[in-house]
């Protein structure tokens, strides 16, 4: 087994038990030597691990301990296949370019790059997203899908969907979705979400898809500062980077593996609709042919938002930002 991973499995295993663990038990378990155990156990104290070592009882982790890195994230990932190779960065310019970089270089379906700080995030349109170090979630999964072109489109819904869950499920915060990419807490917002691809003819080769998740406590640029919050302020206390992390991958597996069998949101829609901040709530389109208003009666099965007009009529809006009553100070 290499060092690597050993350290991974020791750190998953002894998180486990939460109890003291003997250093024979650790030997026979990974079938090394108790040398080796005892460098992968000094090396994870190095990087900053509390790990007790007490003669005849072994070895055990501080359960109080947050921690973000790459030993930390491959102990906990018990998913199927997303973020089962994990590139853990200490800064990067962002993870969707470095992510794009390694798809074109022949990086396996489910690469996940994970930075602790980036220096040029971007959210939708180009925009800057502020992104500083030791604070929040930087992460880009990489996807190899061998469903049609027009279907990528979805794939930022479906993430949507696993955030907002992935939230929820390691916090308790009731996260819900701004329609098409935003996740909002409290009535601000909590994270983006923005989805590249490579396309040759009608072949993906790659989708690379982005999350930036405001997750401690932080002061936001001016111009953000109303309409943005984060995790810590919304429930009021520390969230494990890692824990919601990987939660987010766990639910994305599942709504992603419903979408690619139906070929569309259909069978998520309902699940989806619940989650929609704008669902039955008055909102602005912002469309190039001029604005309009309705009411947002939810999404349809290719991930449009149904919005009903004035006069009854439904359209479909597939372009164009919507704003929404009561969100980012439209009132």
């Amino acid at each position: 087994m290499q060092n690597i991973d050993m350290k991974s499995e020791i750190l998953a295993f002894l998180r486990q038990r939460g109890e003291y663990v003997s250093g024979q038990e650790l030997c026979e378990h990974f079938g090394v030597s108790r040398t080796a155990v005892w460098k992968a156990i000094g090396q994870l104290k190095k990087e900053g691990y509390h790990i007790e070592a007490v003669q005849n009882r072994g070895y055990l982790l501080s359960a109080e301990q947050e921690f973000f890195g790459q030993h930390e994230l491959e102990s906990r990932m018990n998913t199927m296949w997303a973020g089962h190779r994990v590139k853990f960065y200490d800064t990067l310019a962002s993870t969707n370019l470095q992510a794009k970089l390694d798809a074109e270089n022949g990086a396996e379906e489910g690469t996940l790059i994970v930075a602790d700080m980036q220096t040029a995030g971007r959210g939708r349109k180009g925009r800057f997203w502020s992104s500083p170090a030791g604070t929040n979630v930087y992460f880009t999964l990489i996807l190899k899908p061998d469903f049609a072109v027009g279907l990528a489109s979805m794939v930022t819904l479906v993430m949507g969907m696993a955030v907002a869950e992935g939230i929820r499920e390691s916090c308790g915060v009731a996260a819900e979705i701004k329609w098409p990419n935003d996740i909002v807490a409290g009535g601000k917002k909590v994270c983006g979400i923005l989805a590249e691809m490579s396309v040759e003819r009608e072949y993906i080769h790659y989708i690379v898809i982005g999350v930036g998740v405001n997750v401690g406590r932080q002061s936001f640029p001016e111009e953000i500062a109303d309409v943005a919050t984060s995790l810590q302020a919304e429930c009021g206390r520390k969230v494990s980077r890692a824990e919601l992390t990987v939660s987010i991958l766990k639910a994305f597996e599942g709504f992603y593996r419903i979408f690619q069998g139906a070929c569309s949101l259909e069978p998520l829609i309902e699940r989806y609709n619940r989650l929609l901040v704008n669902k039955d709530r008055e909102v602005r389109v912002l469309d190039p042919k001029g604005e309009f208003r309705g009411i947002a009666r939810g999404i349809n099965r290719t991930g449009e938002l149904l919005v009903e007009l004035p006069d009854g009529t439904v359209t479909e809006v597939y372009a164009g930002e919507v704003s929404v009553r009561g969100i980012y100070g439209y009132v």
